[in-house]
């Protein structure tokens, strides 16, 4: 077998186990048992557990931060941007991006246990490797909700972003329950686009009184 094709089939089988059971309960020895290649295989390819974790992540994040680095170019040489268009242009990057063998909402579901879970490492490795596109992208959204206080935004954001990575890892058993119970089939675009309204709207929503603590 080609090296190449050993690092796809572990990179496959540990991107589905990790989604299917977490990453500390993921043992090594079960993903090389299931990709059928020895524990040395895995050492020799990536060196460690943690980092096969990130390379199962680079697969599908470094082609989205290139895309999405260049639809955020074409955007700013535009100059005023408008929050449905910055918003568009995320959500056609992140559908239009091939999520190796796995589905989009394996990814997502993996993106959420990197938060979830203790991942420490996970995260240090998402800000050092992507957090420059973050970065870009809470740029251009600051400016498009110039009225948002800073810490208001930084909760807006994530929850959009709850809300996105909930949605597409449940995108499955979704897409089931829509067409059982309202005859629907739906296409990923089609779910976007109802999705996109209801974020875009999160974000304009009037910002809240304080909260005032009961004694």
């Amino acid at each position: 077998m080609a090296q190449s094709d050993t690092v796809t089939r572990i990179l496959d089988t540990a991107e589905a186990l990790f989604a299917e059971k977490g990453f500390a309960e993921t043992s090594l020895r079960t993903i090389t048992g299931k990709a059928k290649v020895n524990l040395a295989a895995v050492n020799y390819h990536f060196g460690s557990k943690k980092a096969l974790i990130q390379a199962v992540f680079a697969r599908y994040l470094d082609p989205f931060c290139e895309q999405f680095n260049a639809e955020l170019a074409a955007l700013e040489k535009r100059g005023s941007v408008t929050l449905e268009e910055l918003l568009e242009v995320l959500a056609k990057t992140t559908i239009s991006v091939p999520a190796s063998k796995g589905s989009l909402s394996v990814f997502m579901r993996l993106l959420g246990l990197a938060y979830t879970q203790a991942q420490g490492h996970m995260r240090r490795y998402l800000q050092e490797h992507y957090g420059q596109t973050f970065t870009r992208f809470t740029n251009q959204l600051k400016l498009c909700t110039a009225d948002l206080p800073d810490a208001e935004r930084f909760w807006r954001i994530h929850f959009m972003l709850g809300s996105v990575v909930f949605t597409m890892s449940s995108l499955d058993a979704l897409r089931d329950i829509a067409y059982n119970d309202y005859d629907e089939k739906t296409r990923i675009k089609d779910l976007v686009a109802r999705l996109l309204p209801v974020v875009t709207a999160a974000l304009k929503a009037p910002v809240p009184e304080p909260l005032v603590a009961s004694d």
